[in-house]
């Protein structure tokens, strides 16, 4: 969706939709961050934060008011056959949005090769002191629920993380000044992130909603490690739409492309939940048939068989 963003840190160098990356050659050692303190009541928020709080309110309710946003996973007006259900995967997860240049995050759209999680994938979900007890209960609630539809819809091993040490997926819900002043918190939860990445997150301008890095080790595809930042001045409808888009694009569903319909990988805001469609994305993402680091003309006969075999079983997600 547009404003919603994606970075693929892969082998350590930068390529995907929207956040940063680990300088070359830093190796990612396993870290075991203490959770942050979660406050009872929610702190005040700075004049710029509370305004962008209502111009977020103003948005959502400009989409909904076009009838976007939708909930529904698509339905007799969005049909798909099994070859453009292929087509759509080699869109979404074979090809980046965002490149690296060794200073800044830039858009570049341009083949990739396929990237996802090897090892199971553990969620834990951090807010800042803008956001009060009871709140962070709910949002933790709803990630929850979203990460038990992924593991059901991928097949892989995913899961929220019994604490925060024991996660590799950090889903942090944090203000403009929370994130601005987040750096220490970031270099805490990825060793090694590049200045890169966290340049991005502290500058995100008005228009991304959020945004997901993921990061994998040297001459690697492999997934070891991701981290979204959604902004907490988000009214809820925002708010969900950017749980389901970060944390499945952090899967390895990176690219948004504007004919993938119906889809959340989509920059026309018309989706907000995750569909039909990109649970099966998700299935044929975690294939076993396919693996990390194929390109798109190695991937995409395989893609088209299990395309034909999960639309004509129904395949359930």
């Amino acid at each position: 969706m547009r404003g919603f963003g994606v970075l693929v840190a892969t082998g350590l160098w930068l390529a995907a939709c929207a956040a940063p990356a680990p300088e070359t050659g830093v190796p990612l050692p396993e870290a075991r961050p203490a959770p942050a303190p979660e406050p009872e009541a929610a702190a005040p928020r700075s004049d710029y934060s509370a305004a962008l709080a209502l111009y977020y309110r103003r948005l959502q309710n400009d989409l909904l008011a076009q009838g976007l946003m939708r909930e529904d996973g698509g339905g007799a007006d969005t049909p798909f056959t099994d070859e453009m259900l292929a087509r759509n995967f080699v869109r979404i997860a074979l090809f980046d949005e965002y490149a690296d240049d060794g200073v800044n995050i830039v858009r570049e759209m341009r083949p990739s090769r396929l990237s996802r999680w090897e090892i199971p994938v553990r969620y834990a979900v951090e807010t800042g002191p803008a956001t009060g007890a009871a709140d962070a209960s709910r949002i933790r609630a709803e990630v929850g629920t979203y990460v038990a539809r992924l593991a059901r819809a991928s097949g892989h091993n995913i899961a929220m993380a019994r604490d925060a040490g024991a996660a590799n997926f950090h889903v942090l819900f944090l203000d403009e000044d929370e994130r601005r002043a987040a750096g220490d918190r970031l270099r805490a939860l990825v060793p090694g992130i590049a200045d890169s990445s966290l340049r991005a997150i502290n500058n995100l301008p008005r228009s991304t909603l959020c945004v997901v890095l993921t990061f994998s080790g040297p001459d690697s595809h492999a997934i070891t490690r991701a981290l979204a930042i959604i902004r907490s001045e988000h009214p809820d409808g925002l708010r969900m739409a950017c749980i389901h888009e970060e944390l499945a694009q952090g899967l390895g569903l990176a690219n948004d492309h504007p004919q993938v319909r119906p889809s959340i990988f989509n920059d026309d805001e018309e989706f907000a939940r995750l569909t039909r469609q990109d649970e099966l994305m998700l299935r044929i993402l975690y294939d076993r048939r396919l693996h990390p680091g194929m390109a798109a003309a190695e991937a995409a006969p395989l893609v088209r068989e299990i395309a034909r075999e999960l639309m004509a079983t129904g395949a359930e997600a």
